[in-house]
């Protein structure tokens, strides 16, 4: 796309076009433009980094470029990784893929025994269960719509009890990254991409991945091939902002993204970390597909 083409279409109002398209019988649109699936993809899983908003080349397209592998981009706006794995049609991918790379998404758009999320709409908050109405009978939840928004009220009305609605979304979040790498005949490359490295609980209130900290993916090491940990400098999250394609409206939420810089960065390291793979097991699978 070239510098003319984006600035028509911010001035246009209708911001960057991402060729959403489905695969299969999929109720769900992945960024496009869409590709044929076959046995010697990397299928790249996760939220609003892995779609790329506001990008033109996400990392998955970077990657395909440097690597020559066919790349498919199931990243979602927002999503938790319930929607991945309630689609039967991206799980066949996923399973047929020669390598699937799974992004660290946050453990708060996940459904669990004190709420429930929309099944394709993670960030979307559907009812609270009777334990967590147990557990604030001063809250209304009739007054929430996004996940993120009943998360704030219920800290600010309680801290101590909001620990409670804290573990149980970690353990959940634990609980559904082994069970995606079970659906798999080959563990998942488990990427944290974000502007600081996993820490403790009390660290990561309020950032992205959302509660997720780094004994959570101690826990899931066994069961994946390795976790790839980038996290750009800010020189690297401000290279490119320039390129960036959003509406007018959309300035404030652009800011918040990492940026062109840092997926160049991280595609850099996955095609290194995919060489060294190649080199191993997974080369093997890639001839046979």
């Amino acid at each position: 796309m070239s510098v003319t083409q984006v600035d028509r279409r911010v001035r246009a109002g209708g911001g960057l076009d991402y060729q959403l398209g489905s695969y299969g019988i999929s109720r769900l649109r992945f960024r496009g433009p869409r590709s044929a699936l076959d046995r010697g993809q990397v299928a790249f899983v996760g939220g609003t980094e892995t779609f790329g908003k506001f990008i033109e080349r996400p990392f998955p397209a970077l990657v395909a470029e440097r690597t020559g592998m066919a790349c498919i981009n199931f990243g979602i706006v927002n999503a938790g990784l319930d929607a991945h794995l309630g689609d039967s049609a991206v799980m066949a991918a996923c399973h047929d893929a020669a390598l699937t790379v799974i992004e660290v998404t946050g453990a708060h758009n996940l459904t669990n025994r004190l709420y429930r999320v929309h099944p394709r709409r993670n960030d979307r908050f559907v009812r609270a269960s009777p334990r967590l109405r147990e557990l604030y009978p001063e809250v209304d939840f009739a007054d929430f719509a996004f996940t993120r928004h009943m998360l704030a009220v219920l800290r600010a009305t309680c801290a101590a009890r909001f620990e409670v609605v804290r573990a149980e979304a970690q353990r959940v979040w634990v609980h559904r990254m082994r069970e995606f790498a079970r659906e798999l005949p080959v563990q998942p490359l488990v990427l944290w991409f974000a502007d600081r490295p996993p820490g403790a609980a009390e660290e990561v209130h309020g950032a992205e991945p959302l509660f997720v900290t780094r004994a959570m993916l101690e826990e899931i090491r066994p069961a994946v091939r390795g976790i790839l940990e980038i996290c750009p400098t800010p020189e690297i999250r401000a290279r490119g902002r320039d390129r960036m394609v959003h509406a007018p409206g959309e300035a404030m939420a652009a800011a918040m993204m990492l940026g062109p810089g840092a997926h160049e960065a991280a595609a850099a390291a996955l095609a290194a970390e995919l060489g060294h793979l190649l080199r191993g097991d997974l080369a093997e699978r890639l001839r046979r597909a």
